[in-house]
């Protein structure tokens, strides 16, 4: 079978992750984002069906049914919740999903309520200079120390109560995206960046038909953030499963903000051995530029999928991006080359095909090299699927 590179519509993967970030989706508000997403499958002229909450499943068929195949980045994101109405008229606020106190400060937000939204700013406790002088530095980064000013006439508990503001609303940071020379400064990146890279695969093979070998399914979970992730949204048919989400460009790692970075093991573990090393060959026999990192403290969709029960095969491209749950930077280079990864992994061939079978015997089982042979120490070890 011959595999084709895609060609990745660049305008519309960008044009795609700003709608994307234009709609607030904290974890445990994501109704908005997932009808939107909804809609554009729906445009690309993909079936696609919701659980009960709203995590999504689109498929494109293939040859076979068995074994499926999944593609899955999150459209949830970190954010905030009411914790408690203060007297001085401003909220009390506790995270949601793990991110630093210290990158909230001076945040722009929403502040969503039953009576409808609030603007807002996150401010440290003591936020004048001209009242506190050098205290302002000297206060801790904790999230005991914020507290949100409510754009309204809210001086005291009372008038926030007026104002329909209630304990356990949501709030929403502001993403303020921008993009300089390809570069992508934004709040949320992860992981909407990882999905509008998935709708940039799913358009170039929808503009390109291609016949694929097996049933295709793409996946977009709802709460990753606070681990739940693929948990929710997997059946039986899938043997297979690559997430896409950042990978960090710390001292220390060695993701990059272009090319692929192939993920080896996370603080769950390591990923599939034989998904991975496909994923590292279709790199190498397609030109897409890559390298591979392992993040000691970091979790993915793939992580809650296998801690839910689901005995498939895990792997994890990630996009490399700066200052990660912080002030975020990417390249949309990243984003093309994980489009591109996804394309011609859904091309290609099936080598294990007792995956089909939830339960076999040896016949088929895989191998994992110990001594090389000649000829793999010659060409390399093989790679399946």
């Amino acid at each position: 079978m011959t595999i084709k590179r895609p060609t990745i519509d660049i305008s519309y993967l960008e044009q795609i992750l700003l709608r994307l970030l234009a709609i607030p989706s904290p974890t445990g508000y994501t109704d908005e984002i997932v009808r939107f997403c909804a809609q554009e499958l729906k445009s690309l002229g993909l079936e696609y069906e919701l659980t009960r909450r709203g995590a999504i499943r689109a498929w494109i068929k293939g040859k076979a049914k068995h074994p499926g195949r999944a593609i899955i980045a999150h459209l949830d994101t970190l954010g905030a919740q009411v914790k408690g109405l203060k007297d001085n008229g401003r909220l009390e606020i506790v995270p949601i999903g793990h991110w630093s106190a210290r990158f909230a400060e001076g945040a722009r937000c929403n502040i969503f309520t039953t009576k409808g939204s609030w603007r807002g700013t996150i401010l440290p406790l003591k936020a004048s200079g001209h009242t506190f002088n050098e205290e302002i530095d000297q206060q801790p980064s904790a999230w005991s120390n914020l507290e949100v000013r409510v754009d309204g006439l809210c001086f005291s508990k009372n008038d926030l109560m007026r104002a329909g503001i209630a304990i356990g609303d949501f709030v929403a940071i502001d993403p303020m995206p921008e993009m300089v020379n390809g570069f992508i400064n934004s709040r949320h990146l992860d992981d909407k960046a990882g999905v509008a890279s998935m709708f940039a695969a799913i358009k170039a093979l929808v503009d390109d038909p291609c016949d694929l070998p097996v049933d295709s399914y793409f996946l977009f979970s709802i709460a990753e953030e606070v681990g739940i992730g693929a948990s929710t949204i997997l059946h039986g048919d899938i043997a297979s499963m690559v997430s896409i989400d950042n990978g960090t460009t710390a001292p220390g790692q060695n993701s990059r903000e272009f090319g692929v970075t192939i993920a080896m093991a996370d603080q769950s573990g390591p990923f599939d051995y034989h998904l991975t090393q496909k994923l590292l060959a279709l790199c190498e026999q397609h030109d897409i530029r890559h390298q591979r990192d392992i993040f000691r403290y970091y979790r993915s969709d793939s992580a809650s999928a296998l801690e839910a029960g689901n005995d498939i095969r895990t792997a994890l491209i990630t996009f490399g991006i700066d200052a990660s749950h912080g002030w975020e930077r990417i390249h949309s280079h990243a984003l093309r080359s994980i489009a591109e990864l996804v394309g011609v992994y859904l091309q290609s061939e099936v080598h294990i095909e007792r995956d089909k079978d939830q339960l076999s015997g040896l016949k088929g089982f895989t191998h994992q090299p110990i001594t090389p042979s000649k000829k793999e120490a010659a060409d390399g070890f093989p790679s399946d699927d």
